[in-house]
């Protein structure tokens, strides 16, 4: 199970993802998020991966998906808080990965 605890401030809309990401629930993020970025023109994505307890090949696409629909609109994604065992995949995946929301919204400079 995959809960999304989203806020829209300062320009950025920081997800906070709490749970697994994975085939079964990687939906969450193409079906409606990608299609809320897109729509609400949305340039500065931050995701909050403290409470992530595992992702496989699938949820990263689907991360992979969100930061193509942000680019869209010109803008940039951010992982922060990302657990030791992710750090390489999310690295290797191209994702900027910041210790906090803070820290990326100051990098952000909104």
């Amino acid at each position: 199970m995959l809960k999304m605890d989203m806020e829209y401030n300062h320009g950025v809309l920081f997800v906070r993802l709490d749970g697994i990401l994975n085939r079964s629930t990687s939906y969450k993020l193409n079906n409606y998020l990608v299609p809320v970025i897109l729509k609400h023109k949305i340039k500065f994505l931050v995701y909050n991966c403290f409470l992530l307890e595992s992702i496989d090949e699938c949820g990263l696409d689907a991360l992979l998906n969100t930061k193509c629909a942000v680019k869209t609109n010109k803008g940039k994604l951010y992982v922060c808080e990302v657990p030791n065992e992710y750090v390489k995949p999310f690295k290797k995946a191209g994702l900027k990965e910041t210790s906090s929301e803070l820290t990326a919204l100051n990098i952000l400079k909104i």
